[in-house]
């Protein structure tokens, strides 16, 4: 790829061109960001030297990849404004929870090399979790460039499209789900005398690591749990209070709620 352009300069736009930059996998000079504000474009210049432009039609012309970072409400007025600027053998990638490949098509053309992602928001830090789905113009080598790039911010898994609305549900929404989690183990470390900003000092880096090691050491999470676990000891005492309250059908039961809701706001557009 010889240049990428970005639609969109808010928070996950910014967090992407960042873990281009920092990769080195794109140069900054062929990487340009396209924004109507142009406070967050002469931000994102500065920070990562990237080229800016405010007009999104100029921004295409010429790209090799093309992702638009805007919000779902705002992508189909975006690619009237580009259609049959693109060039025929750009990559299109769209980020827009809940816009399908075909939606796209319908606006670009049935003949574009179009491809659907859901990163979310640990992007911000270098850590986010994507996935991937193609439509069929999309060959062995451009997946390879597409899989480089969101690579390079975090952890990238190729799926097909039908099953986005799980990953809503599991990455997508997931950091809710962990931070709330993670803000109740840090009031019960408040409430047993500890101090709350070394409480969630120790929370974070104790998911943080709890993550590496299933990651890293690719056991299954039951049995790292059960590495903890000590006979009569005071991890499975929390353990049973725990299964007792039902985390596990809460977690369930939440997770499959946000995947219907996605479910059906795909049907309500």
């Amino acid at each position: 790829m010889n240049r990428i352009t970005f639609i969109g300069a808010g928070n996950m736009g910014s967090a992407m061109v960042g873990g281009l930059v920092k990769s080195n996998l794109v140069s900054a000079e062929n990487i340009t960001v396209a924004n109507r504000g142009q406070d967050k474009l002469e931000k994102i210049k500065k920070e990562f030297g990237v080229g800016v432009t405010s007009s999104n039609r100029d921004a295409v012309k010429g790209a090799d990849m093309v992702i638009f970072a805007v919000k779902p409400n705002m992508i189909k007025k975006v690619l009237e404004e580009v259609c049959g600027l693109i060039k025929d053998t750009a990559i299109i990638v769209s980020v827009a929870a809940g816009i399908t490949i075909e939606e796209i098509e319908e606006y670009l053309g049935y003949d574009k090399k179009i491809a659907r992602v859901m990163p979310n928001t640990p992007a911000l830090v270098g850590e986010a979790m994507s996935a991937i789905a193609v439509n069929n113009k999309v060959n062995e080598d451009d997946l390879e460039k597409i899989y480089k790039v969101f690579n390079s911010f975090g952890k990238a898994e190729i799926i097909e499209e039908n099953l986005m609305d799980a990953v809503v549900g599991l990455s997508g929404s997931g950091p809710a789900y962990i931070f709330m989690f993670m803000e109740a183990m840090a009031d019960a470390a408040v409430l047993s005398g500890l101090q709350r900003d070394k409480a969630y000092k120790m929370v974070g880096q104790t998911v943080l690591g709890a993550a590496k090691m299933m990651l890293d050491s690719g056991k299954h999470p039951g049995q790292l749990k059960d590495m903890v676990c000590s006979p009569g000891g005071t991890t499975i005492a929390a353990v049973e209070v725990l299964e007792e309250n039902g985390l596990r059908n809460a977690v369930i039961k939440g997770q499959l709620a946000c995947v219907e809701k996605s479910k059906q706001m795909s049907k309500d557009k």
